[in-house]
């Protein structure tokens, strides 16, 4: 009986590590090695591009972003995940390749951009603005 008690409790105890490992996994987002080096084809310094991705984002992410890019536009409160806040180092260190990776594929309440904006260009040009919101 005390055998098959601290057999419980071991089980117990794995359960809890696991899903404690697997929540604190899902809540990082893996960017794969291939994006994470991938170079912006778009030559971000262009005040053309810069106003066309400033557009794009207007349109497709300042609902849920915000127009700074704080995670407080009027469609954040409906979300369940962090929306991020685009001017801090933790976003602004990413890599362009890693930006484009994460509006590409989506995940969570995050909805993948590929069939909205086909294009790869329209969604470089958004990680060329989401640059200049750097405080």
């Amino acid at each position: 009986m005390k055998k098959n008690k601290n057999i419980v409790l071991l089980l117990s105890a794995i359960i809890l590590a696991l899903y404690s490992f697997s929540s604190i996994t899902q809540d990082k987002w893996i960017v794969p090695k291939e994006y994470q080096s991938k170079k912006n084809p778009t030559n971000a310094k262009d005040k053309a591009n810069l106003a066309v991705g400033k557009s794009l984002f207007s349109k497709h992410c300042q609902s849920c972003h915000g127009k700074e890019g704080y995670g407080d536009g009027p469609k954040a409160a409906e979300q369940k995940g962090d929306l991020g806040d685009f001017s801090s180092d933790a976003t602004q260190s990413q890599t362009d390749g890693a930006l484009f990776y994460k509006m590409t594929e989506g995940r969570n309440d995050m909805p993948s951009f590929k069939k909205k904006m086909p294009d790869d260009e329209d969604r470089w040009l958004i990680v060329n603005y989401l640059r200049t919101l750097k405080e």
